[in-house]
């Protein structure tokens, strides 16, 4: 009799402990035909401004029978909502409006689309079914990248000779990297958390180098990318000290020139200055030795006189002759 009573005692705590295995996988099933496999899950959504993102949700067929809502932000603002018993299906506006025109919402599965979406819808948001959080996205909104500038670097420092400075900049970003690459090789890089008013990356090269370089602006989801044209930026600045080479041989031999054409002026005028000069002295010679003869013969003359006229007489004509 006491075996028999031992028989069933441990028989009746063996039923027991089935019967609470049963009812806690019962349990477990119902949370999970309640709340759905991924309760608690927190996906992250990044999405470029001004797109479209929907937010998706697998229900089971026991929650599409539930009642849902959609809540955003910290302030657990309801955004949409489903109401099975009602039929009702309503979006909202949100506290400040800037959900108004931009969700839509699928009645059968209960997903959310935001359109156009912004900056501003940035944040976490949450689906409840039956008054339990079973999912929550966090959506990150990111700008739309512009394309980086590559430009000459005019800063006081970039003042070397056998290097092109150059500078990679770009205007209102936030959550970005800014990066050179020289093929497919990055050589430098800066990366910013916050907005920036400007960010910029400096880089030189040889006037002469032919790789190839570009500037690349990314973010989680999405890049853009600037190429360099060294023969546009670089070989300008090469130009110019040729053009100015140039000029200033073109100046020097124009300065010389003109010290020529002065030079061969002066030198002409003093050439004619001497000829003249000389030309002067040579009719002054010719003159004294056509006079010359003439003088002797004169006197030649008067001598003959003076022989056959007394000496007084001779004496008068010679001194009006004088």
């Amino acid at each position: 009799m006491r075996i028999s009573i031992l028989l069933d005692q441990e028989f009746f705590a063996e039923l027991l402990t089935k019967m609470f295995h049963t009812l806690v996988l019962f349990c477990l099933c119902c949370l999970i035909g309640v709340f759905g496999a991924e309760t608690n899950e927190i996906q992250s959504v990044p999405v470029t401004e001004g797109d479209s993102v929907t937010l998706y949700i697998n229900v089971t067929e026991i929650q599409k029978d539930k009642n849902m809502l959609w809540i955003y932000g910290a302030e657990k603002s309801i955004i949409a909502e489903i109401n099975r018993k009602y039929e009702l299906f309503s979006t909202s506006d949100g506290p400040d409006g800037r959900f108004r025109d931009r969700l839509k919402l699928d009645k059968q599965t209960g997903s959310l689309t935001i359109t156009n979406i912004t900056t501003r819808h940035t944040g976490v948001y949450q689906l409840e079914i039956a008054g339990a959080r079973t999912k929550t996205f966090s959506v990150s909104v990111y700008a739309r990248l512009p394309v980086p500038v590559i430009s000459r670097d005019s800063s006081p420092h970039s003042t070397s000779s056998s290097y092109c400075s150059l500078v990679c900049s770009v205007v209102n970003v936030g959550h970005v990297t800014l990066s050179w690459y020289k093929g497919n090789s990055l050589l430098s890089s800066i990366s910013v958390s916050d907005l920036s008013i400007s960010l910029s990356l400096p880089l030189e090269v040889e006037y002469q180098d032919k790789n190839t370089y570009s500037c690349v602006l990314n973010n989680p989801i999405s890049s853009q990318t600037q190429h360099l044209d060294i023969t546009q930026l670089c070989h300008t600045r090469a130009g110019s000290l040729a053009i100015t080479a140039s000029l200033s041989l073109i100046m020097l031999i124009s300065a010389a020139g003109s010290l020529l054409i002065v030079a061969s002026v002066g030198i002409f005028f003093i050439c004619k200055k001497c000829k003249k000069t000389v030309t002067s002295q040579e009719e002054d010679t010719i003159e004294l030795e056509f006079y010359k003869p003439t003088i002797q013969n004169t006197k030649s003359k008067t001598e003959g006189v003076h022989e056959n006229v007394p000496k007084k007489q001779c004496l008068g004509m010679s001194l009006s002759y004088f």
